[in-house]
C-alpha cells in the first residue's frame, strides 16, 4: 500500500486530474496500491476570486482534501505560512530542554550537554531550515530563537544563532544545486555576462520573494567571491 500527498495549485487543477490518473494508472500496471485514506490534497490557491475546486479522486474514491499536513517532518499549510510547523518545531524543542536540565542538575560538564543539544534539540529546530526559515514572520523565529538562548544559559556557553546555522546552510545548498546540472532548479543559478553575480530573480510577491531560490541567489550574490564561477549556468 502507498500513501501520497498531493499539492494542487488551484491554476493547475485540470493537469493534476491528468496527472493522478496517469500515476493511479502506473500503480495498478505495476501491482501498486495507493492508499486513498490516507491520501491527503492541499489546494494552494491565493487568487482574490475563489472557486469551488473540484476534489480529486483516485479509483472512483474521492480523496480527502485538507488545510494542513505533516510531510517529512515539516508541517504544510494551504497559505504556505510557517506558523503551524514553527510551533511543532517550538513544542518538540520544549520538551528536550527538560532533559537538558536533568544534566546541568546532575553536574554533566558543558561539553557533553553541548553534544546532547546539538543532537536533540538544534537538530530539531533546524529540520528542513532551508525550506521554511527564510519565510517565516519575526514573530516565529523569536520563538525558536528563545530556545536556543534558554539552552544557552542552561549551558552556560555560546550557540549558533538560528539565523548564522540558516545562512549557513542556505549556502551550502545553493552551492550544491549550481554544481549539478542534473538538478532540477540548476537553472536559476545563472551568471551575468561579467561573471561576478547571478541573474536576480524577478519576485511580485514578498511570499515568492522568501522563497528558498530566490533567497539562495541573494545569498550567494552577497559572497565577497562567488566560489568557482564555472558551476553556475550559463546564460
Amino acid at each position: 500500500m502507498t500513501r501520497l500527498w498531493w499539492v494542487s495549485l488551484a491554476t493547475e487543477m485540470r493537469q493534476t486530474t491528468g496527472e493522478v490518473s496517469r500515476l493511479a494508472g502506473w500503480c495498478s500496471d505495476n501491482n501498486l496500491s495507493l492508499n486513498v485514506e490516507k491520501t491527503k490534497e492541499i489546494v494552494v490557491d491565493f487568487r482574490r476570486a475563489h472557486t469551488q475546486h473540484v476534489p480529486l479522486t483516485i479509483n472512483g474514491a474521492t480523496v480527502e482534501s485538507v488545510s494542513s499536513t505533516k510531510f517529512l517532518g515539516v508541517h504544510i499549510t494551504e497559505d504556505l505560512s510557517w506558523t503551524d510547523n514553527t510551533a511543532a518545531l517550538a513544542k518538540k524543542s520544549q520538551q528536550r530542554l527538560y532533559f537538558l536540565r536533568k544534566l546541568r542538575r546532575a553536574r554533566a560538564p558543558p561539553p557533553i550537554m553541548y553534544t546532547f543539544y546539538r543532537g536533540t534539540i538544534e537538530s530539531i529546530l533546524t529540520s528542513c531550515i532551508t525550506v521554511w526559515y527564510g519565510a517565516c514572520n519575526a514573530s516565529c523565529r523569536k520563538t525558536l530563537q528563545r530556545i536556543v538562548r534558554a539552552a544557552e544559559k542552561i549551558i552556560g556557553v555560546s550557540l549558533p544563532s538560528l539565523q548564522d546555522i540558516y545562512g549557513t546552510r542556505l549556502t551550502r545548498k545553493a552551492l550544491c544545486i549550481a554544481g549539478d546540472p542534473t538538478h532540477p532548479s540548476h537553472s536559476f543559478f545563472s551568471l551575468l555576462p561579467s561573471g561576478r553575480r547571478l541573474w536576480s530573480l524577478q519576485a511580485r510577491t514578498s511570499r515568492l520573494k522568501d522563497s528558498f531560490i530566490h533567497q539562495a541567489v541573494r545569498k550567494l550574490n552577497s559572497l565577497p567571491n562567488l566560489p568557482l564561477p564555472s558551476l553556475f549556468c550559463p546564460r
